[in-house]
């Protein structure tokens, strides 16, 4: 019997994802299984409701997704009632959309995937001045002192002096798949810990945009924003100027701190470069459009999918086809009333728990059967990826001429080949490329939106089918959004001016998929394997790989009976089981 290795749950992610690996007497890994642990019931509780408040449902789906839940259910509902918003309210959403990119982007390096790849323990052993010599030789960064880094490891010796490591438990210090000299660790420890101070300046476009954050105000048929700049509570003069501040933070960190460091720490790990692949297959439903949205052409990142890593050959998909369009459920603790070997377009989508089979808990998935609360959406009945990566490789297979031009002296300063972008490291650096791409498009939408406003172009919402009595008594709309974590769909139907379905198939449904109808693994179950672990007990290895995905599964678990009344509760922590 294979040896199987359990890691549940996955920490340093969103929700609750457990991943099962079959290793061979080699500890290679020879098969993996990705389940998700947790169940979402959004679908069901907007039924039967006003199509206008669904945004405020779909974005508590998460406590990070919540900015691209709320534009894609608001971009389906226009769809579906024939909605276009006024030009300085797209800007205003695009440039949302952007900040949203740049921010998740950059937590996630630094917070959630950076200590898979740097020893912050390790960092005390370096010397601060080498530090600010690299630190000085790869940009201009003005932290770059040996004082500075000698301050910042000071801090990191009083945490573990403490014995309580915090911000910096959950990860493996001392393994031997650790490759970075001190110097480095310390660098990316002094980031991490500047990183967490950064996001408090750029997500001011939010709070003005949308009142708050997280959970900003949104509202179909443009931004509840209005333009004035001699009103106080409005944007104005002021707030565009904190706005552009804002950007410029972004801007920099991004240009002086997150690329630099991508390209410091890569060269370290270039065997990552021939691992984690997974499918090959990518798509896209495309990002930052202008006010006419069905107008695929004008999106900045494209419409598309990538079979068999073919960027020559790269054609756009319909997400209303309901032939191509499948979500499937053969290996899904759900259940269709035509049966489990059927897939089903999200506009006919069933969310149904009656399902009576073995469920968690368990102490190894019944992989056979049933094994997992996320469905195996499909396009074409073939697995794909979706993400930074899918995102990066369609604007590149387009000649996106600063994508072009970023990806190939990155892989130029690697001495990589561009069969290199098909790894886990590869899925790492398109993170941080499409960060620059959008960082500065960010800047471009913010003169664009000056301009709008400086030639008294200020509407920024369209009233003209806000009231149900001018909508038609049945309508179907697709609404998408290039989430930083991969394609993002919800479907809507409206009938008698309600929502009679809601179906969303969200990134990590798209990459933590099951095995479908044919057998065929999603995207984590694939990239695992073929990759050797030093000690399977620490499954560094195997964080690497999924992290490199950024899994959002959702918030925290609590099952309740009709009555309101708690059901279980999963508590969060790291077991591993090695059998």
């Amino acid at each position: 019997m294979a040896q199987r290795i359990v890691v549940d749950p996955i920490t340093r992610i969103e929700g609750h994802l457990r991943i099962e690996a079959e290793l061979d007497a080699n500890n290679t890994i020879t098969a993996a299984y990705s389940s998700g642990t947790m169940v979402r019931g959004i679908e069901l509780i907007l039924r039967g409701r006003d199509p206008r408040e669904a945004w405020a449902f779909t974005q508590r789906a998460c406590g990070v997704c919540t900015t691209v839940h709320s534009f894609a259910s608001i971009r389906a509902v226009e769809d579906a009632l024939g909605i276009q918003i006024p030009k300085a309210a797209n800007l205003m959403r695009n440039m949302m959309i952007a900040q949203q990119y740049v921010h998740d982007h950059v937590m996630h390096f630094y917070h959630l995937h950076a200590l898979d790849w740097v020893d912050v323990v390790n960092a005390l052993q370096a010397d601060p001045a080498e530090t600010a010599a690299i630190q000085q030789a790869i940009s201009p960064w003005p932290n770059s002192s040996p004082g500075y880094f000698a301050d910042v490891q000071r801090k990191v010796q009083a945490i573990v002096d403490s014995g309580q490591l915090s911000l910096f438990a959950n990860a493996y210090w001392g393994h031997p798949a650790y490759k970075l000299p001190p110097e480095i660790n310390l660098l990316a420890t002094a980031h991490y810990l500047e990183a967490l101070d950064w996001q408090s300046h750029v997500t001011k476009i939010h709070t003005i945009f949308g009142g708050k954050n997280p959970h900003p105000n949104f509202v179909v048929g443009g931004v509840p924003m209005p333009i004035d700049v001699n009103s106080d509570t409005a944007l104005n003069a002021e707030r565009l100027s904190i706005i552009s501040d804002s950007i410029d933070r972004i801007i920099n960190f991004v240009d002086q701190v997150y690329l630099p460091d991508v390209l410091a720490i890569a060269p370290y790990y270039l065997d990552y470069a021939g691992l984690g692949e997974g499918l090959g297959n990518f798509l896209t439903w495309g990002e930052f459009p202008d006010v006419d949205h069905s107008d695929t052409s004008k999106f900045l990142v494209p419409r598309a999918v990538i079979l068999n890593r073919d960027l020559g050959s790269i054609f756009e998909p319909d997400p209303t086809d309901m032939n191509l369009m499948k979500e499937f459920i053969a290996h899904s603790w759900y259940d269709y009333t035509d049966g489990d070997g059927v897939g089903r377009h999200p506009w006919a989508g069933e969310t149904s728990f009656n399902y009576t089979g073995p469920k968690p808990p368990y102490d190894f998935l019944e992989v056979e059967q049933k094994y997992t609360w996320l469905k195996a959406p499909r396009w074409n009945e073939t697995p794909m990826e979706v993400g930074p990566l899918a995102r990066v490789l369609a604007m590149y297979a387009k000649g996106h001429p600063q994508t072009v031009s970023l990806v190939d002296s990155t892989l130029d300063a690697l001495g990589a080949p561009v069969e290199a972008l098909f790894s886990t490291l590869g899925r790492t650096a398109a993170r941080a490329l499409e960060s620059k791409v959008f960082a500065d498009h960010l800047r471009t939408l913010f003169n664009d939106l000056i301009a709008e406003i400086s030639a008294g172009n200020t509407k920024t919402f369209n009233d003209e089918k806000w009231e149900p009595t001018s909508w038609p008594r049945e309508a179907r709309g697709f609404g998408f959004m290039e989430a930083p974590r991969g394609a993002l769909g919800h479907w809507v139907v409206i009938k008698d001016r309600k929502i009679d379905n809601f179906q969303m198939v969200v990134p990590t449904t798209w990459n933590a998929s099951p095995r479908d109808h044919k057998g065929q693994p999603g995207a984590y179950e694939m990239s695992l394997v073929g990759t050797q672990m030093a000690k399977p007990e620490w499954p560094l290895e195997i964080l690497r790989t999924v992290h490199s995905f950024d899994p959002c599964m959702a918030c925290a678990i609590h099952m309740v009976d009709a009555e309101g009344q708690d059901v279980a509760e999963v508590a969060t922590g790291l077991n591993v089981c090695v059998r």
